[in-house]
Order: C-alpha cells, then sequence, then structure tokens
C-alpha cells in the first residue's frame, strides 16, 4: 500500500456535491448535493475554504481515506469541468469520483445509491460522464419528486425551494444522504445500498 500512494497530498476519493453556485439557487431542490455535502461539513467539522478547480473544496478524512469534498460553481450543466480537473491533478479513478445530485424520477426524500449507471437527464451528471470519459462513478441520488400539478414546469420545480413537509423530510434525507457519503467510502457502495436504497 505504501508504495503506490498517489505523489499529490495524498487525496484518494472526490466527494462532489451539485448545484448551482448564488443566492437564488441556494436552499432549492436541484442544490441537493450542496446541501448534502454541507451537512457532511457540519458532521465531520470541516469548512469549505478554498477556491480549487472552479470549486469551493475541502479536505477531510473518511473512513481512513483523504477525501477532497468538492462544490462546483460552474453552473450544474458544467460540472464536468470541475470533476474532470480535480480527477486528473489526484490521478483519481472514476470509482473513487462519488456525486451526489437531485432526482426528479424518486419521490421525495427518497435515497438511490449506484455504483455507476446513465445520467438519467440529469445535465450534471451528463457533463461529468462527458469529462471523465466513464459512467463507472458512484453517485448518491436524493429524490426531490415531480411537479404534480399539471403545466407546471420542471425547471421551475427544481429550482423551486422545498416548504413544510417536503422541507421537512429532505431535511432527514440529507441527514441520510452525509451518512452514506461515509459508508460509500469506508465499506464501498453496495454495502451503502443495502443500508440505504
Amino acid at each position: 500500500m505504501f508504495f503506490n500512494r498517489n505523489k499529490t497530498g495524498g487525496v484518494t476519493w472526490l466527494v462532489v456535491g451539485l448545484g448551482n453556485p448564488g443566492s437564488k439557487y441556494e436552499s432549492t431542490r436541484h442544490n441537493m448535493g450542496f446541501l448534502a455535502v454541507d451537512m457532511l461539513a457540519e458532521k465531520e467539522k470541516f469548512k469549505f475554504n478554498k477556491l480549487r478547480f472552479k470549486a469551493w473544496t475541502a479536505t477531510c478524512q473518511l473512513g481512513g481515506e483523504k477525501v477532497l469534498v468538492m462544490k462546483p460553481q460552474t453552473y450544474m450543466n458544467l460540472s464536468g469541468e470541475s470533476v474532470g480537473e480535480a480527477a486528473r491533478f489526484y490521478k483519481i479513478p472514476p470509482e473513487h469520483v462519488l456525486v451526489i445530485s437531485d432526482d426528479i424520477a424518486l419521490p421525495t426524500g427518497k435515497l438511490r445509491i449506484r455504483a455507476s449507471g446513465s445520467a438519467g437527464g440529469h445535465n450534471g451528471l451528463k457533463n461529468i460522464i462527458q469529462h471523465l470519459g466513464s459512467d463507472k462513478f458512484p453517485r448518491i441520488k436524493v429524490g426531490v419528486g415531480s411537479p404534480q400539478q399539471a403545466g407546471y414546469e420542471v425547471v421551475d420545480w427544481v429550482i423551486g425551494k422545498p416548504m413544510g413537509e417536503d422541507q421537512k423530510v429532505l431535511l432527514e434525507a440529507l441527514e441520510k444522504a452525509a451518512d452514506a457519503i461515509s459508508v460509500v467510502i469506508a465499506q464501498g457502495p453496495d454495502r451503502a445500498m443495502n443500508r440505504f436504497n
């Protein structure tokens, strides 16, 4: 193990929370990734204090691994620029890039963990697949549901802020997502799926 330690500060995992920067998007459904890594920062007592790879970053220890946690500041559909740059810099393979995003195909508050897979229509994931040249990276999807009223645009839904019961359910889901991040890194995606899916 000692010999193949990488020479670039020892980061072995990237944890990427997806969202859009700026106060307009704060606490919206589309920012579940940002909110999940904020929750992780609270639990693990670290701060996002460095702007690198077009992202707010922090390093922490999780499951015995040195992890770079990122909140790309490129806007959702260009998240891959940030992720690709960091992965190349630290020579991190796709299977050690854990991405947390919102998912409208899942009921509000439901978590789905996958070891790999398509973008499922999510522009952030699509761009990351493009920049990593692979879809073989683990992801944690936080269900935000979809609009129930006719004529309600999906885009308005995802950049809307959850209220009332939705907000409560999502807060619990974010707590679980933060725990799931640690489990994926320490024990692998399969263990995390069994526990949280």
